[in-house]
């Protein structure tokens, strides 16, 4: 806590600390069960320790424990004589009094000085036993009280902690041996300086083995956003994120007074009760040592001690007379390395620098800038180009600070720290019209602008010209994921060049449009890339022509494939071969693998692509070798060699990841999932989607997650949940920028949704807008299980009498569409079988004959879900034939549909098949029977939720459960969190009873148990 200063807003959604929570809820459990624990939890101010505290207590209360809490009072240096404990007692008593007075009887005389309430003293004896025996009697007090409870004793604040507190502390973590009982102390770490009297303790403390550490970080970036949605009640603008915490360094409390602060539009970002507390101690110093103090809040986060020393022109005694009074006061700290200083806290340094006068601020800065130029030795040296813009820019000397900027924006971008650069460049573009001639005609040339061609004849001398700045800060923009800023950038960019006839620079500048309109969901992106073809037209090769082909070569592919979008990408890798443009040539032989791929050359496409992905990680161009991670198992997928992609997808993921790029990332979760969807792998398929979820930046990958999800609800019959992923998918992926491989795919689950609740006319329109137009050569992997949808659909609905009226128009469009569709690969030539076969059942007609050769196409290939479908068609066919020898073939075929069906958790195709053998009358033990109502599904238990219930159930923790079903700890978290609340009980111990009860598992050798 931070004393007097008022929290105005506090978030009520607790954030972060899991494995913190963790480590307590363990201690509890292990307390529960008669093994006392001790821990500290050390943090600086403000960083969310009484929140953590708050937190546990709350649980271990719900899980039926008495809690304790007791805070350490501050009075000038010391605090109150076992305050703490005489807190916790107070509150003991209340909670239990029958409890404690049976536990104090007999020993109420020395027990009163911790809590008079038990009667009057006499004073007892006062010798050199005193003090240990009242601290034993303490001891034995809480054991017996936490005899047959959990008990939890919380103790705050302990670096205000009197030197008896601090003793009975001691005593209790190395004696307690019995009880249910749970002591944890608080203190804070920054204030912990070497002669403070908690210092000792906590050294002797950390050499108990039963004594656990727990020291609360600050907040990420992430977990401070999610505190400021709290407090805000609304997402917040990641801008503000990012300048809360940068400004608050995740300090908890500093973020929530600045997210007030910032919501209440404050002029310096500091709440005034903020900064009177910040600046107390600095303001009580000596003014040599304030004087420093303010030198140092204005030369960065760590001023090197040489540089402090030419910035404040005092002699050598003064400065480090005026250096150690800050330091004493813990209002500076000397850097790790010894060669410099730092403020404690960020928002100290900003509490200074906010006293500054403006004059004074540009002065410091301006003296930084000189002592900088004048010695460059005088901080490190990959810093010294930073820091420089930095001083020469609030000094507000134009003239130095143009090309210093512009100098630190290159050094930015070369460590890949694209928004750094981004800001920069704005800085120079703020700075360029004040900036004189002169300053400008000796610019640096440009630096990186991806294919732009520079202003200038000789690019590598030629001064920087302003939209050549426009360029760099247009890429940046877009590598740093700023969107609105860069398309802002590029706008202007082509105003400025509507009049100069310069067709190669705005044909880039529109390809920059084409990808930011796409990525801001402002359109497809196909009109800027037509309006750059168009500039091209008649001029010689060039890097930004093979761009421009490169480019609508892959637009092409993703959403109009077909001999027009090959021919662009192999003229892309033409001019790019003829230019020299190797990145822009293995992007564009990419392009031209997948193409080849889905035109029908798979051998050769997928050759290419293997190629290209070798030669992308051999000579280090990252952006090529993750895409090729993305597309080459999916083309491999696409032409049914998918068990050959998931080890490709599982290897792009760690590089992908490596490499930071969580889109390409994404897109192989989303990838993963399908594939192994296919190899009837369906709980690793799902959280392979959750993955695409979790980790992406754009919305697209994630819509491509969503819809997986959405394929594996619908195939195990949970409709409501393959609705809202559909409806999720819909929502990530927009209108703006229709492609095949997510219209088919989003229908295909839009007519099986509609299907299993009734409703054909919802899917026959559905289909009717899917296939305008057709289904284009190079669509065929998403057209043929879209048409399967929608012919088992007509299908199974053949005896209902809305089915009737348009049924022969709806089937003879399927037959052409199947007819156009091409079946250039095993999978898709069984897809054609199996889709023909489906529309000759809706007429009613459908043969063994036919489904024998569906059944043979697909045992040809490793799709066991679609296996045991078409299986089961086959046995239904054979059973309407009739014949001994048909049915007992027919068993057989349904026994081992059932065996996929029943382990993948594919409910409705389980109770198809135990339905067909009820009605054929196959005996009971040559198929399954339709299983008796299962507990655990009225219990709206997921198959994943049964087998973490299992675990847990058999005493399992959340990290034994993941390692077990390979899946995070916090997956397994989120699951016990749902099965506790779908079981209505408030702990895992309730959850495995339940389970017993309801005999939902069998027990078998030890304590493993098996699924009933």
């Amino acid at each position: 806590m931070l004393g007097l200063v008022e929290t105005r807003s506090v978030s009520p959604v607790f954030v972060g600390r899991t494995q913190e929570l963790d480590t307590l809820n363990d201690a509890l459990a292990r307390a529960a069960a008669g093994e006392p624990q001790a821990l500290l939890i050390g943090g600086e101010a403000g960083v969310g320790k009484t929140r953590l505290v708050e937190e546990f207590a709350t649980a271990a209360c719900r899980a039926g424990a008495v809690v304790a809490l007791g805070g350490c009072v501050e009075i000038g240096a010391d605090g109150l004589p076992f305050a703490p404990f005489s807190t916790a007692l107070r509150a003991l008593r209340r909670e239990l009094p029958d409890q404690l007075a049976a536990a104090a009887a007999g020993q109420e005389e020395e027990l009163t000085r911790l809590l008079p309430e038990l009667g009057e003293s006499s004073g007892g004896r006062h010798d050199e036993e005193g003090m240990a025996r009242l601290f034993e009697l303490t001891a034995r007090l809480l054991e017996r009280v936490a005899a047959d409870r959990t008990v939890v004793v919380a103790l705050e604040d302990l670096h205000w902690a009197d030197a008896s507190t601090r003793h009975l502390l001691a005593y209790l973590f190395r004696t307690l041996r019995t009880g249910r009982l749970v002591v944890l102390a608080t203190y804070r770490a920054d204030d912990i300086h070497r002669r403070h009297p908690l210092r000792p303790l906590l050294a002797e403390l950390d050499r108990l083995r039963t004594v656990r550490r727990i020291e609360l970080a600050r907040f990420n970036r992430e977990e401070v956003g999610r505190q400021i949605a709290g407090i805000l009640a609304a997402e917040p603008d990641p801008t503000q994120v990012d300048a809360i915490f940068e400004r608050s360094d995740g300090n908890a409390f500093f973020v929530e007074e600045l997210a007030v602060c910032a919501h209440e539009g404050c002029r310096t970002g500091l709440t005034d009760s903020l900064r009177d507390l910040l600046l107390v101690r600095v303001e009580g110093l000596p003014e040599s040592a304030q004087r420093v103090a303010r030198i140092v809040a204005e030369g960065g986060s760590t001023v090197e001690y040489r540089l402090l020393a030419a910035v404040a022109r005092l002699t050598e005694d003064d400065l480090i007379d005026a250096l150690r009074a800050a330091v004493n006061a813990n209002i500076l700290l000397a850097t790790s390395a010894g060669d410099g200083y730092r403020f404690r806290h960020s928002l100290v340094r900003e509490a200074v620098g906010d006293d500054l006068l403006p004059g004074e601020r540009s002065r410091l800065n301006r003296r930084y800038a000189e002592a900088l130029e004048a010695d460059p030795t005088l901080v490190p040296a990959g810093e010294r180009v930073m820091r420089l813009a930095s001083y020469w820019y609030h000094a507000h000397h134009v003239a130095k600070a143009l090309p210093a900027v512009l100098d630190a924006s290159v050094v930015a971008r070369s460590r890949h720290a694209y928004s750094e650069q981004l800001r920069l460049l704005e800085r120079a573009m703020e700075l360029w019209d004040t900036a004189p001639e002169e300053t400008r005609d000796r610019l640096r040339p440009i630096d990186y602008t991806e294919v732009y061609p520079p202003c200038g004849c000789d690019p590598a001398t030629t001064p920087l010209r302003y939209l050549d700045l426009m360029a760099e800060a247009a890429v940046a923009g877009r590598l740093s994921g700023q969107r609105e800023r860069a398309l802002k950038i590029t706008k202007r960019a082509l105003h400025l060049l509507g009049d100069e006839g310069d067709p190669l620079r705005a044909a880039w500048f529109w390809v920059q449009r084409s990808r930011l309109v796409q990525a801001l969901a402002r359109g497809d992106g196909w009109q800027e890339l037509g309006t750059a073809q168009q500039l091209m037209r008649g001029l010689p090769p060039s890097e930004v022509h093979a761009e421009v082909l490169a480019t609508a070569a892959n637009w092409s592919m993703l959403h109009e494939p077909g001999p027009d979008a090959l021919s662009a990408a192999e003229r892309a890798v033409e001019y790019a071969r003829m230019v020299g443009a190797r990145e822009i040539e293995l992007n564009a032989r990419l392009t031209l693998g997948g193409l080849m791929v889905d035109a029908g050359s798979a051998e050769q496409g997928l050759a290419e692509m293997y190629e290209v992905r070798d030669r992308a990680l051999a000579e280090g161009v990252s952006y090529v070798a993750g895409r090729a991670y993305v597309n080459l198992p999916s083309e491999l997928d696409a032409v049914g060699r998918t068990r050959e992609a998931v080890p490709l997808l599982q290897e792009g993921l760690v590089y992908t990841r490596k490499f930071g790029q969580l889109d390409s990332e994404a897109w192989v979760w989303a990838n993963l999932s399908e594939a192994l969807y296919s190899l009837g792998r369906w709980d690793e398929a799902a959280d392979a989607a959750a993955g695409a979820l979790r980790v992406g930046l754009s919305a697209k990958p994630q819509g491509g997650g969503a819809v997986c999800l959405a394929h594996v609800a619908l195939g195990r019959g949970d409709l409501p949940e393959a609705a809202r992923q559909l409806a999720s998918a819909r929502a990530y992926l927009g209108t703006h920028d229709p492609m095949p491989q997510h219209t088919f795919l989003l229908s295909r689950i839009e007519i099986g949704v509609a299907a299993g609740e009734g409703r054909l006319l919802d899917a026959r329109a559905e289909l009717a807008r899917a296939l305008v137009p057709d289904i284009a050569p190079g669509t065929q992997r998403y057209g043929w299980p879209l048409l399967l949808a929608a012919a088992t659909a007509e299908a199974d609905a053949r005896t209902l009498p809305v089915a009737a009226a348009g049924r022969a128009e709806i089937l003879e469009r399927l037959r052409e569409a199947a007819r156009k569709t091409t079946t250039d690969a095993p999978v898709w030539l069984a897809h054609e079988r199996w889709v023909r076969a489906e529309l000759t059942r809706a007429e009613g007609h459908d043969s063994a004959d036919t489904w024998s050769e569906v059944v043979t196409a697909f045992e040809r290939l490793d799709r066991p879900y679609d296996l045991a479908r078409v299986r089961h068609r086959l046995a239904e066919a054979l059973l309407t034939a009739g014949g001994e020898d048909e049915r007992d073939r027919a068993a057989e075929l349904l026994r081992l549909a059932h065996a996929v069906a029943d382990h993948l958790g594919a409910r409705p195709l389980a109770d198809a098949v135990a339905l067909l053998a009820q009605r054929a009358r196959l005996a009971q033990g040559r198929v399954p029977a339709q299983r008796p109502a299962d507990p655990a599904e009225a219990l709206g238990l997921t198959s994943r939720e049964r087998d973490v219930l299992r675990l847990v159930a058999a005493g399992r923790t959340n990290r034994q459960i993941a390692e077990e079903l390979f899946i995070s700890p916090k997956t397994a978290s989120v699951h016990v969190s749902n099965i506790l609340a779908k079981l209505g009980v408030s702990g895992r111990g309730e959850a495995a009873a339940v389970a017993h009860r309801l005999e939902l598992f069998a027990t078998g050798d030890g304590d493993r148990l098996v699924a009933g």
